[in-house]
């Protein structure tokens, strides 16, 4: 298998689901949230590559539990598969291992773990043929090491996978023991992908990562004046297009060595 870093590809967070029909947006990878999607009457024909999110942290946050069931979750899916299209994965109802996620649920760690790589199990008994995705949860460093070990006796072998979810990172990403733990990760030839990565994140890891995505653009487009010339359409553009591609040109731009593979460049890994 190949142990060297390939680079990441970057998913730009989104809450407009339409941004997956508009022309502004081919060859940009979008990440949307179930939570976005699951209402809709209608959805748009994607012209462009997409992942999805499940929407835990906001549904542990808010009730302790997931409360929509892993059939419901793998039928909608599954309509998000054949008429949008163009989805490449998605995330499982995974269990979230920030502090305050697990004060919300009463659980621990160990708990929340298991539960992850149960429904990970459960959604492709459920729906074998669509793209779903082992994430990797916990607090500190070696919890996620544990999970790789609970995931291997469970019979999966994250090697073999495409992506494999680092999730409960988003405010931790730029410290040294998240640095040492991704670069262990990828060295052991985890295709990674990192969920909620800020700018510095990627900065200090992207040559680690397969895959990233961020939303970060939106919640600083929220604290700040709207560009000049879109007072007159919106008090802020934390949903605005071209500020949002602004920021992914200067981000991208910014960091070193950084290149935008697809899927199938990424490289592929010995059936040893």
């Amino acid at each position: 298998m190949s142990t060297n870093p390939v680079g990441a590809r970057f998913y730009l967070g989104t809450h407009r689901e339409t941004w997956l029909r508009d022309e502004r947006f081919r060859g940009v990878p979008l990440f949307i949230s179930h939570r976005r999607l699951r209402d809709r009457r209608r959805l748009p024909r994607a012209i462009t590559d997409w992942a999805l999110d499940s929407g835990g942290f906001t549904e542990l946050s808010m009730y302790g539990r997931w409360e929509t069931p892993p059939e419901h979750y793998a039928q909608a899916v599954a309509r998000y598969a054949a008429e949008i299209g163009q989805i490449q994965w998605a995330a499982p109802q995974d269990w979230m291992c920030e502090p305050s996620v697990l004060a919300k649920t009463g659980r621990t760690v160990a708990e929340h773990q298991r539960l992850t790589i149960d429904n990970l199990l459960e959604l492709r008994t459920l729906a074998p043929d669509l793209p779903w995705v082992p994430v990797l949860q916990g607090w500190h460093p070696d919890d996620y090491r544990r999970h790789v070990d609970a995931y291997t006796r469970a019979g999966i072998d994250l090697t073999r996978e495409p992506v494999v979810g680092l999730g409960s990172v988003c405010r931790r990403q730029a410290t040294a023991p998240m640095h040492a733990l991704i670069g262990d990760l990828a060295r052991q030839g985890l295709r990674l992908h990192g969920f909620g990565f800020k700018t510095r994140g990627l900065a200090h890891m992207h040559h680690l990562l397969a895959s990233a995505d961020s939303l970060a653009w939106s919640y600083a487009a929220r604290r700040r004046p709207p560009l000049p010339g879109h007072d007159i359409a919106h008090i802020n553009c934390a949903n605005c297009p071209t500020y949002a591609l602004r920021w992914r040109a200067e981000m991208l731009a910014g960091l070193p060595a950084w290149h935008q593979p697809a899927i199938f460049d990424l490289p592929e890994r010995s059936a040893a």
